[in-house]
Protein backbone atom coordinates (compact mmCIF):
# COMPACT_ATOMS: atom_id res chain seq x y z
CA UNK A 1 0.00 0.00 0.00
CA UNK A 2 1.22 3.24 -0.79
CA UNK A 3 2.26 5.74 1.83
CA UNK A 4 -0.05 8.73 1.59
CA UNK A 5 -0.97 11.52 4.35
CA UNK A 6 -4.81 12.37 5.61
CA UNK A 7 -5.34 15.92 5.48
CA UNK A 8 -8.50 17.84 6.76
CA UNK A 9 -9.07 21.37 6.93
CA UNK A 10 -12.07 23.73 7.46
CA UNK A 11 -12.48 27.73 7.90
CA UNK A 12 -14.36 29.55 10.87
CA UNK A 13 -13.75 26.36 12.98
CA UNK A 14 -13.42 25.76 17.00
CA UNK A 15 -11.15 23.63 18.36
CA UNK A 16 -13.45 20.98 19.77
CA UNK A 17 -14.46 20.90 15.92
CA UNK A 18 -10.30 20.26 14.98
CA UNK A 19 -10.00 17.65 17.92
CA UNK A 20 -13.00 15.58 16.60
CA UNK A 21 -11.05 15.64 12.69
CA UNK A 22 -8.18 14.68 14.22
CA UNK A 23 -9.83 11.86 16.11
CA UNK A 24 -11.61 10.81 13.12
CA UNK A 25 -8.66 10.80 10.89
CA UNK A 26 -6.38 8.80 13.58
CA UNK A 27 -9.54 6.21 13.01
CA UNK A 28 -9.57 5.83 8.77
CA UNK A 29 -5.55 5.37 8.96
CA UNK A 30 -6.27 2.70 11.65
CA UNK A 31 -8.99 1.57 9.14
CA UNK A 32 -6.31 1.35 6.18
CA UNK A 33 -4.00 -0.66 8.48
CA UNK A 34 -3.75 -2.11 11.49
CA UNK A 35 0.13 -1.24 11.39
CA UNK A 36 -0.29 2.30 11.92
CA UNK A 37 -0.11 3.76 15.22
CA UNK A 38 -0.28 6.96 16.55
CA UNK A 39 3.54 8.29 17.60
CA UNK A 40 3.24 9.49 21.39
CA UNK A 41 6.12 10.60 22.99
CA UNK A 42 6.00 14.30 22.70
CA UNK A 43 3.45 16.90 21.87
CA UNK A 44 4.91 20.52 20.31
CA UNK A 45 3.09 23.74 20.54
CA UNK A 46 4.34 26.74 18.19
CA UNK A 47 3.58 30.09 18.04
CA UNK A 48 4.45 31.60 15.41
CA UNK A 49 4.23 34.82 13.24
CA UNK A 50 2.06 33.37 10.32
CA UNK A 51 4.37 35.25 7.17
CA UNK A 52 7.03 33.15 8.66
CA UNK A 53 5.05 30.29 8.94
CA UNK A 54 6.41 28.79 5.99
CA UNK A 55 10.04 29.17 7.52
CA UNK A 56 9.49 27.57 10.43
CA UNK A 57 8.01 24.73 8.80
CA UNK A 58 11.30 24.58 6.47
CA UNK A 59 13.08 24.26 9.77
CA UNK A 60 10.59 21.90 11.71
CA UNK A 61 10.88 19.33 8.65
CA UNK A 62 14.54 19.49 9.38
CA UNK A 63 14.80 17.86 12.52
CA UNK A 64 14.53 14.05 11.23
CA UNK A 65 13.74 11.59 13.92
CA UNK A 66 13.32 14.18 16.25
CA UNK A 67 10.09 15.33 14.68
CA UNK A 68 7.33 15.94 18.14
CA UNK A 69 4.53 13.09 17.60
CA UNK A 70 1.97 16.11 17.50
CA UNK A 71 2.67 19.64 16.25
CA UNK A 72 0.44 22.14 16.69
CA UNK A 73 1.41 25.52 15.07
CA UNK A 74 -0.44 28.80 16.27
CA UNK A 75 -0.23 30.73 13.42
CA UNK A 76 -0.96 34.38 14.27
CA UNK A 77 -1.67 37.12 11.65
CA UNK A 78 -2.86 40.48 13.03
CA UNK A 79 -6.21 41.72 12.29
CA UNK A 80 -7.54 38.03 10.90
CA UNK A 81 -11.03 37.37 12.60
CA UNK A 82 -11.40 33.94 11.89
CA UNK A 83 -10.12 30.77 13.12
CA UNK A 84 -8.71 28.81 10.21
CA UNK A 85 -6.83 25.55 10.99
CA UNK A 86 -5.54 22.07 9.11
CA UNK A 87 -4.28 19.21 10.06
CA UNK A 88 -2.46 16.21 8.34
CA UNK A 89 -1.43 12.79 9.57
CA UNK A 90 1.49 11.77 7.57
CA UNK A 91 3.04 7.87 8.78
CA UNK A 92 6.70 7.59 8.75
CA UNK A 93 6.90 4.47 6.82
CA UNK A 94 5.10 1.85 4.65
CA UNK A 95 2.26 0.00 6.22
CA UNK A 96 3.56 -3.85 6.73
CA UNK A 97 1.72 -6.46 8.52
CA UNK A 98 3.32 -6.91 11.25
CA UNK A 99 5.29 -3.89 11.61
CA UNK A 100 4.21 -0.64 13.12
CA UNK A 101 4.52 2.37 10.61
CA UNK A 102 4.43 5.61 13.12
CA UNK A 103 1.78 8.20 12.24
CA UNK A 104 3.05 11.82 12.92
CA UNK A 105 0.60 14.76 13.27
CA UNK A 106 0.60 18.36 12.09
CA UNK A 107 -2.11 21.10 13.16
CA UNK A 108 -1.94 24.66 12.03
CA UNK A 109 -4.85 27.10 13.28
CA UNK A 110 -4.70 30.44 12.27
CA UNK A 111 -5.65 33.43 14.40
CA UNK A 112 -5.59 36.80 14.98
CA UNK A 113 -5.89 39.39 17.71
CA UNK A 114 -9.12 38.60 18.87
CA UNK A 115 -8.10 35.09 19.56
CA UNK A 116 -5.17 36.11 21.76
CA UNK A 117 -6.73 35.99 25.22
CA UNK A 118 -8.13 32.33 24.79
CA UNK A 119 -4.56 30.85 23.64
CA UNK A 120 -5.01 28.22 26.28
CA UNK A 121 -8.74 27.27 25.47
CA UNK A 122 -7.37 27.05 21.86
CA UNK A 123 -4.75 24.84 22.68
CA UNK A 124 -5.61 22.37 25.08
CA UNK A 125 -8.27 20.28 23.76
CA UNK A 126 -5.14 19.95 20.59
CA UNK A 127 -2.60 18.38 22.46
CA UNK A 128 -2.49 14.68 23.20
CA UNK A 129 -3.53 14.64 27.26
CA UNK A 130 -0.41 12.97 29.37
CA UNK A 131 2.27 13.83 26.96
CA UNK A 132 5.34 16.09 27.56
CA UNK A 133 4.60 19.32 25.96
CA UNK A 134 7.76 21.41 24.57
CA UNK A 135 6.12 24.94 24.11
CA UNK A 136 8.30 27.30 21.19
CA UNK A 137 7.69 31.04 20.09
CA UNK A 138 10.56 31.28 17.51
CA UNK A 139 9.55 35.36 16.72
CA UNK A 140 9.21 36.32 20.76
CA UNK A 141 5.51 37.02 21.88
CA UNK A 142 6.41 36.42 25.75
CA UNK A 143 2.94 36.91 26.25
CA UNK A 144 1.37 34.08 24.39
CA UNK A 145 4.12 32.17 26.07
CA UNK A 146 2.95 32.93 29.51
CA UNK A 147 -0.61 32.33 28.51
CA UNK A 148 0.19 28.71 27.16
CA UNK A 149 3.06 27.89 30.03
CA UNK A 150 0.62 26.33 32.14
CA UNK A 151 0.47 23.22 29.24
CA UNK A 152 4.25 22.74 28.68
CA UNK A 153 6.46 21.02 30.66
CA UNK A 154 9.40 22.46 28.49
CA UNK A 155 10.19 25.78 26.72
CA UNK A 156 12.33 26.27 23.74
CA UNK A 157 14.41 29.34 23.50
CA UNK A 158 16.81 30.95 21.90
CA UNK A 159 18.70 33.24 24.16
CA UNK A 160 21.13 34.60 21.01
CA UNK A 161 17.35 36.20 18.98
CA UNK A 162 16.53 39.01 22.08
CA UNK A 163 15.80 41.60 19.52
CA UNK A 164 18.11 44.14 21.62
CA UNK A 165 21.49 43.38 20.71
CA UNK A 166 23.03 45.28 23.11
CA UNK A 167 24.56 44.78 26.94
CA UNK A 168 21.19 45.12 28.45
CA UNK A 169 19.39 43.28 25.93
CA UNK A 170 21.45 40.25 26.61
CA UNK A 171 20.65 40.48 30.13
CA UNK A 172 17.25 40.30 29.65
CA UNK A 173 17.78 37.56 27.70
CA UNK A 174 19.23 35.79 30.13
CA UNK A 175 16.90 36.85 32.81
CA UNK A 176 13.97 35.65 30.72
CA UNK A 177 15.72 32.29 30.52
CA UNK A 178 16.28 32.61 33.93
CA UNK A 179 12.08 33.22 35.25
CA UNK A 180 11.24 30.74 32.81
CA UNK A 181 13.08 27.56 34.26
CA UNK A 182 11.65 28.73 37.80
CA UNK A 183 8.33 27.47 36.38
CA UNK A 184 9.16 25.15 33.37
CA UNK A 185 12.35 22.79 31.77
CA UNK A 186 14.10 25.41 29.54
CA UNK A 187 16.02 24.45 26.07
CA UNK A 188 18.06 27.12 25.08
CA UNK A 189 19.74 26.62 21.77
CA UNK A 190 22.21 29.08 22.77
CA UNK A 191 23.43 26.58 24.93
CA UNK A 192 23.14 23.93 22.63
CA UNK A 193 25.25 25.32 20.23
CA UNK A 194 28.33 25.36 23.03
CA UNK A 195 27.98 22.10 23.64
CA UNK A 196 30.52 20.46 21.52
CA UNK A 197 32.89 22.99 23.19
CA UNK A 198 32.17 22.26 26.56
CA UNK A 199 32.14 18.04 25.45
CA UNK A 200 35.80 18.63 24.22
CA UNK A 201 36.79 21.04 27.01
CA UNK A 202 35.70 18.23 29.28
CA UNK A 203 37.21 15.48 27.38
CA UNK A 204 40.95 17.58 26.75
CA UNK A 205 40.68 17.70 30.84
CA UNK A 206 39.76 14.17 31.89
CA UNK A 207 42.45 12.33 32.13
CA UNK A 208 44.09 12.94 36.05
CA UNK A 209 46.95 14.84 35.18
CA UNK A 210 45.19 17.36 33.60
CA UNK A 211 42.42 17.75 35.93
CA UNK A 212 44.99 19.24 38.34
CA UNK A 213 45.03 22.06 35.72
CA UNK A 214 41.75 22.37 36.05
CA UNK A 215 42.54 24.41 39.65
CA UNK A 216 45.08 26.58 38.48
CA UNK A 217 43.22 28.22 35.34
CA UNK A 218 44.28 32.08 34.87
CA UNK A 219 42.51 33.23 31.80
CA UNK A 220 39.54 31.75 29.86
CA UNK A 221 39.14 33.80 26.08
CA UNK A 222 35.68 33.14 24.33
CA UNK A 223 35.56 33.91 20.28
CA UNK A 224 31.66 34.37 19.29
CA UNK A 225 29.86 35.23 16.32
CA UNK A 226 29.17 38.80 16.78
CA UNK A 227 25.30 38.13 17.83
CA UNK A 228 26.09 35.15 19.80
CA UNK A 229 27.43 36.71 23.04
CA UNK A 230 25.22 35.41 25.55
CA UNK A 231 26.63 31.63 24.07
CA UNK A 232 29.75 32.82 24.95
CA UNK A 233 28.73 34.17 28.04
CA UNK A 234 27.09 30.36 28.73
CA UNK A 235 30.13 29.25 28.36
CA UNK A 236 31.63 31.04 30.86
CA UNK A 237 29.13 30.19 33.43
CA UNK A 238 29.45 26.75 32.80
CA UNK A 239 33.19 26.83 34.07
CA UNK A 240 32.46 28.79 36.93
CA UNK A 241 29.89 26.94 38.01
CA UNK A 242 31.31 23.73 37.47
CA UNK A 243 34.54 24.78 39.17
CA UNK A 244 33.60 26.64 42.14
CA UNK A 245 34.61 29.75 40.89
CA UNK A 246 33.52 32.85 42.61
CA UNK A 247 31.87 35.71 40.65
CA UNK A 248 30.10 37.94 43.60
CA UNK A 249 32.87 40.83 42.86
CA UNK A 250 33.01 40.40 39.12
CA UNK A 251 32.78 43.01 36.69
CA UNK A 252 32.66 42.15 33.13
CA UNK A 253 32.32 45.29 31.01
CA UNK A 254 32.69 46.58 27.34
CA UNK A 255 36.65 47.43 26.72
CA UNK A 256 37.82 49.15 23.45
CA UNK A 257 35.71 49.32 20.22
CA UNK A 258 35.65 45.78 18.86
CA UNK A 259 33.07 44.77 21.22
CA UNK A 260 35.11 42.50 24.04
CA UNK A 261 33.99 42.03 27.26
CA UNK A 262 36.80 41.60 30.25
CA UNK A 263 36.22 40.97 33.27
CA UNK A 264 37.37 38.19 36.10
CA UNK A 265 36.36 35.59 38.46
CA UNK A 266 38.05 34.24 41.64
CA UNK A 267 39.58 30.39 41.77
CA UNK A 268 40.62 29.06 45.06
CA UNK A 269 44.12 29.27 43.24
CA UNK A 270 43.64 32.98 42.56
CA UNK A 271 41.89 35.30 39.74
CA UNK A 272 40.94 34.44 36.47
CA UNK A 273 40.43 36.52 33.59
CA UNK A 274 38.08 36.27 31.67
CA UNK A 275 37.21 37.97 27.53
CA UNK A 276 34.92 37.25 25.27
CA UNK A 277 35.88 39.18 21.33
CA UNK A 278 33.52 39.04 18.58
CA UNK A 279 34.58 36.78 15.68
CA UNK A 280 33.38 39.04 12.62
CA UNK A 281 34.25 36.64 10.20
CA UNK A 282 32.36 33.70 11.55
CA UNK A 283 29.22 33.02 9.42
CA UNK A 284 26.76 31.07 11.39
CA UNK A 285 25.69 31.37 15.10
CA UNK A 286 27.71 29.80 17.90
CA UNK A 287 31.54 30.08 18.86
CA UNK A 288 34.22 30.81 16.80
CA UNK A 289 37.01 29.50 19.58
CA UNK A 290 37.71 28.99 23.17
CA UNK A 291 41.63 29.14 24.60
CA UNK A 292 42.26 28.86 28.40
CA UNK A 293 45.66 29.32 30.42
CA UNK A 294 46.70 27.96 33.41
CA UNK A 295 49.41 29.52 36.12
CA UNK A 296 51.87 26.61 35.29
CA UNK A 297 51.95 27.13 31.39
CA UNK A 298 49.54 24.86 29.96
CA UNK A 299 47.50 26.44 26.88
CA UNK A 300 44.41 24.94 25.23
CA UNK A 301 42.77 26.35 22.30
CA UNK A 302 40.04 25.15 20.50
CA UNK A 303 38.90 26.66 16.97
CA UNK A 304 36.25 26.26 14.67
CA UNK A 305 37.11 24.54 11.40
CA UNK A 306 35.42 23.34 8.19
CA UNK A 307 34.27 19.61 9.28
CA UNK A 308 35.06 19.98 12.98
CA UNK A 309 37.32 21.98 15.90
CA UNK A 310 41.16 22.02 15.51
CA UNK A 311 42.30 21.50 19.02
CA UNK A 312 45.82 22.63 19.99
CA UNK A 313 47.56 22.09 23.63
CA UNK A 314 50.84 23.12 25.08
CA UNK A 315 51.86 21.49 28.32
CA UNK A 316 53.59 23.25 30.79
CA UNK A 317 56.96 21.80 29.59
CA UNK A 318 56.35 23.62 26.68
CA UNK A 319 55.29 19.98 24.19
CA UNK A 320 52.90 21.07 21.28
CA UNK A 321 50.21 19.08 19.89
CA UNK A 322 47.81 19.89 17.62
CA UNK A 323 44.84 17.59 15.55
CA UNK A 324 41.29 17.57 14.60
CA UNK A 325 38.12 16.89 16.38
CA UNK A 326 35.55 15.88 13.56
CA UNK A 327 31.84 16.17 13.54
CA UNK A 328 31.44 19.09 16.02
CA UNK A 329 29.07 21.29 14.40
CA UNK A 330 25.60 19.92 13.44
CA UNK A 331 24.59 22.66 11.73
CA UNK A 332 21.41 24.70 12.51
CA UNK A 333 18.97 21.96 11.52
CA UNK A 334 20.86 19.63 13.88
CA UNK A 335 20.50 21.89 16.77
CA UNK A 336 16.57 22.54 16.79
CA UNK A 337 16.73 18.74 16.34
CA UNK A 338 19.07 18.54 19.79
CA UNK A 339 16.80 20.86 21.67
CA UNK A 340 13.45 19.15 20.45
CA UNK A 341 15.24 15.87 21.76
CA UNK A 342 16.33 17.67 24.93
CA UNK A 343 13.09 18.37 25.77
CA UNK A 344 12.88 14.49 26.67
CA UNK A 345 16.04 14.81 28.92
CA UNK A 346 17.15 16.87 31.49
CA UNK A 347 20.70 18.96 31.70
CA UNK A 348 21.85 19.68 35.37
CA UNK A 349 24.53 21.58 34.38
CA UNK A 350 22.20 24.73 32.52
CA UNK A 351 20.80 26.04 35.37
CA UNK A 352 23.74 26.35 37.27
CA UNK A 353 25.31 27.99 34.58
CA UNK A 354 22.78 30.59 33.61
CA UNK A 355 22.42 31.41 37.56
CA UNK A 356 26.28 31.80 36.72
CA UNK A 357 25.62 33.96 33.51
CA UNK A 358 23.22 35.76 35.74
CA UNK A 359 25.54 36.75 37.99
CA UNK A 360 28.01 38.17 35.92
CA UNK A 361 25.49 40.22 34.21
CA UNK A 362 23.97 42.43 36.45
CA UNK A 363 27.72 44.04 36.68
CA UNK A 364 27.81 44.94 32.98
CA UNK A 365 27.87 48.51 32.14
CA UNK A 366 28.33 50.35 29.37
CA UNK A 367 31.45 52.30 28.82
Amino acid sequence: MPRSDAVWSAQGTTPDQIEAALRALLAERHAESASFIPARVLNMIAFVDDEYSGEIANRLRGVGRYAASRLLVLSYEPGRERLDARATIASDADPTPGQVALLRETVIVRLGDRHLDDLLTIADPLVVTDLPTLLWSPHGHPDAVDALLSLAQATLLDSIEEPDRSQAGQRAAIDRAYELSQQVYVVDLAWLRSTPWRERVATVFDPIPMRRELHSLDAVTVRHHPDSRVAALLLVGWLASRLGWSLARSEVIAEGSDGRLCGSAQAESGEVRLTLKPAPDLQVPGLAGVELTSAAGLRVRLDREPGGLRAHRRDPGGRDRTWTLLGASRGEGGILGEGIRQALLRDPTYGAALAATQEMLPRVTQT
